[in-house]
């Protein structure tokens, strides 16, 4: 039996800043600082970190006076740093007042993110969801009205599930629950066109933390409308298991199309580096094919033949040179996000492997001859053999990204 074919419609186009979001555009990254934004020189520092890592968005929380304050400042620092990535602002319970008290902070700002179960709906003058949506509207910003499954207007939920228990064959609760998400979404962007924002500058996402119930609340969503989405497993935990979990819910739901944009809510270890969130993000991204960011390094797991660590070693040392020569690299040379690096540990696979590579290196095995043969383009170009083999192997990397890759103009910003 063949399976059956679901079409769905493409996503409407979003511009944020200088990024497009969804028609056809590449997926983009964003990530979030967990600075206080009242302190500007720490949460530019990070911005500016994460912008040099490859985030294309960068959120930052703004939820008191002191923080909407300097989200100007915030901007004009990273624009004398030479840093373009557009911000914006994460606003729960009082974003309407802040973005009315501070003009600035609502013109700097490149989006606003709006939580419709929290941000709360009033029939008075003053309704919160309403005042949010005007200023959008009044500075032309998009929107992403962000539903969470943590946060989940209450009132919707009472609702859906009393309709539910007055069925001949009442669904389960997380159906329910799951329905309600997207109702809480669609319903939401609905009002917000009502008051006037256009439909092309809204953007949608309905997070939660279980990797089944985010395929199919994604699955069902991108069947209902044409907005442009935001990918991300909300509080999906740290280290290996953050990982694995948005790894396994964005991978299905991105080779099945639904996705504009994605962010990986890693928890940080203590004193982490929080722009692993972004190389993460990245990476799905590049395995799936999707986009190339940068050289990927294909290396063996190691085995009896490999009982050396050297192969290892300099498989970390061509990884660690690849991602710091890219901010460079991105701004010189045309494609070399594409190359792809082979360090391989013995003769069984090595010298295979080096030849489907751009640039491949076959280090000697446990009892083999102390040589490491090197392949350029699929042709074996040299033998290295000594103890600097791992400056000679950088060295040639770096010659050849010189020699293959046209060089352009250096752009500006970050």
């Amino acid at each position: 039996m063949s399976a059956a074919i679901i079409i769905r419609r493409p996503s409407q186009r979003v511009l944020v800043g200088k990024v497009m979001l969804g028609g056809g555009a590449p997926i983009v990254v964003q990530a979030m600082t967990n600075t206080d934004t009242a302190d500007a020189e720490a949460t530019t520092k990070q911005v500016f970190e994460l912008a040099k890592a490859g985030s294309e968005l960068v959120r930052i929380t703004v939820n008191t006076p002191e923080a909407a304050a300097q989200v100007a400042n915030i901007r004009a620092r990273l624009d004398d740093m030479g840093c373009d990535v557009p911000l914006v602002g994460d606003f729960h319970y009082n974003g309407h007042r802040l973005l009315t008290d501070y003009p600035d902070c609502a013109q700097a700002l490149a989006k606003y993110r709006i939580n419709p179960g929290n941000v709360g709906r009033s029939r008075k003058e003053d309704d919160p969801f309403t005042m949010m949506i005007e200023t959008a509207i009044r500075y032309d910003k998009p929107v992403r009205i962000g539903v969470n499954w943590g946060s989940l207007d209450q009132n919707l939920v009472v609702r859906m599930m009393d309709e539910n228990s007055r069925l001949a064959q009442p669904r389960t609760a997380g159906e329910v629950t799951r329905d309600a998400l997207i109702a809480s979404a669609l319903e939401s962007a609905g009002r917000a066109e009502q008051l006037g924002m256009a439909h092309n500058r809204i953007v949608l996402s309905c997070k939660v933390s279980d990797v089944q119930d985010l395929i199919a609340v994604y699955r069902s969503l991108k069947l209902k409308c044409d907005y442009a989405l935001h990918l991300g497993l909300t509080e999906a935990g740290m280290g290996s298991k953050g990982i694995v979990a948005s790894t396994a819910a964005l991978s299905v739901l991105l080779q099945e199309g639904i996705g504009d944009t994605i962010r990986i809510s890693l928890t940080p270890e203590p004193g982490g580096d929080r722009t692993q969130e972004v190389l993460v993000g990245q990476e799905i991204l590049q395995t799936l094919g999707l986009r190339a960011f940068a050289p990927m390094v294909t290396a063996c797991p190691g085995c009896g033949r490999t009982t050396s660590s050297f192969f290892q070693e300099l498989a970390q040392r061509i990884q660690t040179h690849l991602r710091e020569q890219m901010p460079v690299w991105r701004e010189r040379h045309e494609g070399v996000e594409n190359m792809t690096v082979a360090v391989m540990g013995c003769v069984v696979n090595g010298p295979g492997e080096s030849k489907l590579a751009n640039i491949g290196i076959s280090l000697p095995g446990t009892g083999e001859s102390p040589a490491a043969p090197v392949y350029i383009d699929g042709k074996k170009a040299m033998t290295l053999r000594g103890d600097n083999i791992a400056a000679e192997f950088t060295h040639i990397v770096d010659e050849y990204v010189e020699r293959k890759y046209a060089r352009r103009e250096a752009a500006g910003g970050l």
